[in-house]
């Protein structure tokens, strides 16, 4: 497997990684380990929700690289730790979760991981739960066998500690950290997984896996990790104002997914286009020139967009997702909203202004006059919403609409809704009672 073009494949991991703005420590050795040979490398999942969000995104980015260049991927989902919770650079102890809601975020983001990433080739991705070598390790045996190895002083000196010195750690979350470098230790002896890699944030943990693994004689083991990713205004990513945005469609639906990556910044967009796609460096880079020539046209925004929501959720949500936004926000017609479903249609204007009407009203049918203006919240007087009528700026549906309209039942949309649209950005959402 050493031969000379394998070996070139594999050592444009590193590489890799730093035109993509991805690598931030590295091990010695580690791009020499890697070069060698394809090996196996594993990042670590907190199962702390019921969904992977996007901030998850850049440590599966780094295992689909990862096996990109020729190696094995392997997701450790936290089965035990889980059960703890990772203190790193937390100000406060973590809530302890539920055993029965543990194993359901376990068994969705398990899901979630094996769609993103290649099972079914010769490197096929494994993902595993760190349950399975814990479940009979009973604590004294743990302790005298495993904690012996690392000393107090040695765990106290980790920056993710220090940080909670002054408002305090339990033993249990501070035991956290002896507990995964355990399971670098066990992957590397039992399962020939010598690297690891994660956030900046989890570079203690997994350097005292290192130094765990070499005390108890396991072989060599390395490690990579990521920058902590943030907006060029220095917000936190993956933060909204309606908060989080997960990959599971139930908690953030496909359209509100693409909406985020589309609304990137042009300097947040040239970052996330390298870490979050697998387009190649020509084809960013082309993409990234053109962009300066036109940033009006939003190119970078749109490839990145269309690129991880087909990945992450699929070819149809994303079309239902552009679909949605031209209706939004371009030129959408009539015929393009009634394709909607209702769940999406409900989605999409959740956060316009909401109206609610007498469906009596339409069985003689309802000027539109009457329905723009049914309680003020779109209008400020009849006056201004005539004029407005007149000059032809209000869509019913989207649909320009005349002043000496009625609007039936057969107007609505699902029979339930009829969309109001004020000028060009302004809409309204109306319900029937």
């Amino acid at each position: 497997m050493a031969s000379l073009n394998f070996t070139v494949m594999i050592t444009k991991f590193i590489e890799e990684l730093r035109w993509r703005r991805m690598l931030h420590d590295i091990t010695p050795g580690t791009e020499d380990f890697l070069a060698t040979d394809s090996r196996k490398g594993y990042i670590g999942f907190d199962p702390t929700a019921d969904s992977l969000g996007v901030g998850n995104l850049v440590q599966v980015m780094m295992l689909i690289h990862f096996q990109r260049s020729g190696h094995q991927p392997v997701a450790l989902v936290g089965g035990a730790t889980g059960m703890i919770g990772d203190p790193s650079f937390k100000s406060e102890e973590r809530s302890l979760l539920k055993k029965k809601d543990l194993i359901a975020n376990l068994n969705s983001q398990q899901l979630q991981l094996k769609k993103l990433l290649r099972t079914s080739e010769a490197n096929s991705a494994e993902v595993l739960n760190n349950h399975d070598w814990f479940a009979n390790f009973g604590f004294l045996d743990f302790i005298r066998e495993i904690g012996k190895h690392i000393t107090v002083n040695y765990m106290l000196a980790k920056d993710s500690v220090k940080s909670r010195k002054e408002s305090g750690i339990s033993f249990t979350e501070f035991s956290y950290q002896l507990i995964q470098a355990f399971d670098f230790h066990f992957l590397s002896k039992n399962k020939d997984v010598c690297l690891q890699m994660g956030g900046s944030d989890q570079w203690g943990n997994i350097t005292t896996g290192i130094e765990l693994n070499r005390r108890m004689g396991g072989p060599n083991a390395f490690a990579i990790t990521t920058p902590l990713i943030k907006k060029a205004d220095g917000t936190k990513f993956g933060k909204t104002e309606g908060g989080n945005i997960w990959l599971d469609p139930k908690k953030t639906s496909a359209y509100k997914f693409y909406q985020f990556w589309l609304n990137s910044t042009d300097d947040d967009a040239a970052n996330y286009i390298r870490i979050f796609t697998v387009r190649s460096r020509e084809e960013i880079e082309a993409l990234e020139k053109t962009h300066i020539e036109n940033p009006h046209l939003r190119i970078l925004q749109k490839e990145l967009a269309s690129d991880i929501t087909e990945r992450v959720h699929s070819l149809d949500a994303l079309k239902n997702a552009i679909r949605a936004s031209e209706i939004l926000f371009g030129s959408g017609t009539n015929e393009m909203l009634r394709e909607i479903a209702e769940a999406d249609l409900l989605d999409i204007f959740s956060g316009v202004v909401k109206m609610t009407v007498s469906f009596n009203s339409l069985t003689s049918g309802i000027s539109v006059l009457d329905l723009v203006t049914a309680d003020n919240s779109l209008f400020k007087s009849r006056g201004e919403a005539k004029k407005l009528i007149q000059a032809g700026g209000v869509s019913i549906n989207k649909s320009k609409v005349k002043i000496e309209e009625l609007i039936f039942k057969k107007d609505l949309l699902g029979k339930k809704y009829i969309l109001v649209q004020k000028g060009k950005k302004n809409y309204a959402f109306v319900t029937f009672k």
